[in-house]
C-alpha cells in the first residue's frame, strides 16, 4: 500500500490507472492531497477557497461508480485545483478583488464542466492576484503565494496558487489561464510543465461575470485557459478532457486536428529528428539574467545534442510591443464597468490596476494597439515559415522576493519593472501554441523554464516537443524540501 506522500507524487495518468485498476480507491487519493494541503498550505497559500468536504462528496461518489461497475471518466478520483479567475458554480470566485470578495457563481465554467464531467475531483480555488492584472501572486484579500522553492521568493502569476499546488503535490494538476503568460509564467518559476494551447482551443465562457459588472469579462482576443501540471502526458490528458468548442465562445476552435495523447506517445518513440529549431536567448532587445540565458541556451543544445533538431540562433525581428500589448488588454476590457468598480472599491484594490483602468485611453492607442499585433502576427509567421519550433527562456529572470512585482535591473540594465514578462505576452498576441519546460536550476537553486512556440495551431507538435525533452532531460522527479 503507498504511503500518502507517496500517493501525492504521483502523476494523474498513474493516478487513474491505479484507481481503475482497484490498486488505489478515489477516497483514499482524496483523504492524502487534503493532508497535504492541510500541512502545507499555511507556508504556501496556494489556494484562498479550499473546498474538502467538497472534494471528499466527489471522490465518495467516483467510488461508488467504480463499486457500480459504471464507466467513468478518463479523470476519475484525480485532484484538480482550480485557478480563481475561472467560474465555479456554488463555490466563492473572488478573483483576488475586494469588488468580487462574495460572489458566488450561477454557472461553470465549460472547462469546469468538462472537468467535472470527466469524474476529477475539486481540490479547491487556487490564489491569483487581482483580477488576474499582474505576474506574481500579490492579492488585497489574500495571503501572497509563495514560491514552493524558496518561500522567500514569488511563485509567478497570475495562476499563482496553481502553479505552487502542482509544484508542491497538493494535487497533481490544476487549472490556469494565460492572458500574457500567466499559465507559464508560474509553471516556469515554480519548476513544472505548463501548456497554453492555440486561441480557442479550450472555450471561455463565463469570465468574470457578476451582474453588478456585467461587461467585465475575461480578455477576450488575448486570453487561453491551460493545464498546470508536473509532467507532459498528464497535460495531454488535462487536454484531451478540455480542448474542443462550445457555442458560447465565437474564437473557440474545431476538434479532431490534434491527438493529444496520441502526440506524447509519438515524439517519445520516433524523437524529432530533422525539425528546425530557432532559439532566441533574448528577442533581440530583452536584458536576460545571465544565468537563466545559459540555463536556457544548454537546454535548447538538448534538441540539437539528444534529439536530432537542427537548431539555429534567430529572431522574429519585432520591435518590443509591449506598449501595445496593455493597448490590446484595454480594449478587451469594459472600462466603464471597470470603472464602476473603481469607484466603489479602488481604495482597497490594486494601485497599478487603479492606474490602468483611470488612465484616459485614447482611441488612437487603442487603434495603434490593434496594427501592432497585426505586425507582429505578420513577422512571426514569415519567421515561423522556416522553423517548426522557436525557443526561447520562457522568463527574464528566476523567482525573486515576493514583494516585489519585477526587478528593475537586470543584467546591469535599468528595466521596467514588466520586463522580465517579455518572452510571453508577444504568444498571446499571436495566439500559438506554447508550453514552458523545467529547464534547470540557478546556482541557488531556484528553477528556470524554456519556452517552447510551435506554428499556428501545431499544438500537437509542441505537445510532442515537450514530451521529447522530458525524455532527454526528465524533471518529475525533483521535488522541492519542504517536509
Amino acid at each position: 500500500m503507498s504511503s500518502p506522500d507517496e500517493i501525492c507524487q504521483l502523476s494523474a495518468t498513474e493516478l487513474v490507472h491505479n484507481i481503475r485498476q482497484g490498486e488505489l480507491s478515489p477516497m483514499e487519493v482524496t483523504e492524502a492531497v487534503l493532508a497535504r494541503q492541510e500541512r502545507l498550505d499555511p507556508l504556501l497559500h496556494a489556494f484562498c477557497t479550499p473546498t474538502p468536504e467538497l472534494a471528499r462528496e466527489q471522490a465518495r461518489q467516483v467510488g461508488e461508480k467504480l463499486a457500480r461497475g459504471e464507466t467513468v471518466g478518463p479523470l476519475a478520483g484525480v485532484p484538480v485545483g482550480v485557478k480563481d479567475l475561472i467560474a465555479t458554480k456554488g463555490i466563492r470566485t473572488a478573483m483576488g478583488s475586494p469588488a468580487y470578495r462574495d460572489f458566488v457563481p450561477d454557472e461553470d465554467d465549460v472547462a469546469v464542466e468538462r472537468i467535472l464531467a470527466a469524474d476529477a475531483v475539486i481540490l479547491g480555488k487556487t490564489n491569483v492576484p487581482e483580477l488576474g492584472y499582474s505576474g506574481v501572486g500579490h492579492s488585497p484579500i489574500s495571503a501572497t503565494t509563495r514560491n514552493p522553492w524558496n518561500t522567500d521568493m514569488t511563485s509567478g502569476g497570475s495562476s499563482a496558487g496553481s502553479g505552487a499546488a502542482v509544484a508542491s503535490g497538493i494535487g497533481p494538476v490544476a487549472l490556469g489561464s494565460d492572458g500574457g503568460g500567466s499559465v507559464r509564467i508560474p509553471a516556469a518559476h515554480c519548476g513544472i510543465y505548463g501548456f497554453k494551447g492555440s486561441m480557442g482551443r479550450i472555450p471561455l465562457y463565463p469570465g468574470c461575470r457578476d451582474e453588478r459588472y456585467p461587461g467585465v469579462s475575461s480578455w477576450e482576443s488575448l486570453e487561453h485557459l491551460g493545464p498546470m501540471t508536473r509532467t507532459v502526458a498528464d497535460a495531454a490528458l488535462m487536454m484531451s478532457v478540455l480542448a474542443g468548442p462550445d457555442p458560447r465562445d465565437r474564437h473557440s476552435l474545431p476538434a479532431g486536428d490534434v491527438d493529444w495523447l496520441g502526440s506524447v506517445a509519438e515524439a517519445r518513440s520516433d524523437g524529432l529528428s530533422g525539425l528546425r529549431v530557432a532559439f532566441s536567448p533574448d528577442l533581440g532587445y530583452l536584458a536576460v539574467d545571465p544565468e537563466v540565458r545559459e540555463i536556457a541556451a544548454r537546454a535548447a543544445a538538448v534538441f540539437e545534442k539528444d534529439l536530432g533538431c537542427v537548431v539555429e540562433q534567430a529572431d522574429p525581428g519585432w520591435e518590443n510591443p509591449f506598449d501595445s500589448f496593455w493597448g490590446l488588454v484595454v480594449a478587451d476590457t469594459d472600462l466603464a464597468g471597470m470603472r464602476a468598480m473603481v469607484d466603489e472599491h479602488g481604495a482597497e484594490m490594486s494601485p497599478h490596476l487603479v492606474e490602468l483602468v483611470r488612465r484616459p485611453w485614447t482611441a488612437a492607442e487603442l487603434t495603434t494597439a490593434g496594427m501592432v499585433r497585426k505586425a507582429v502576427n505578420n513577422r512571426m509567421w514569415r519567421f515561423m515559415a522556416d522553423y517548426d519550433l522557436f525557443l526561447t527562456p520562457t522568463l527574464a529572470v528566476p523567482p525573486f522576493p515576493v514583494h516585489m512585482q519585477g526587478p528593475e535591473i537586470i543584467d546591469g540594465r535599468f528595466v521596467p519593472a514588466t520586463s522580465w514578462l517579455g518572452f510571453t505576452y508577444p504568444i498571446n498576441m499571436t495566439g500559438q501554441p506554447a508550453a514552458t519546460v523545467p529547464a534547470g536550476f540557478t546556482s541557488s537553486g531556484l528553477p528556470v523554464g524554456l519556452q517552447i512556440i510551435g506554428r499556428h495551431l501545431a499544438d500537437g507538435a509542441v505537445l510532442g516537443a515537450s514530451a521529447a525533452f522530458e525524455a532527454a532531460a526528465p524533471w518529475a522527479h525533483l521535488w522541492p524540501a519542504l517536509d
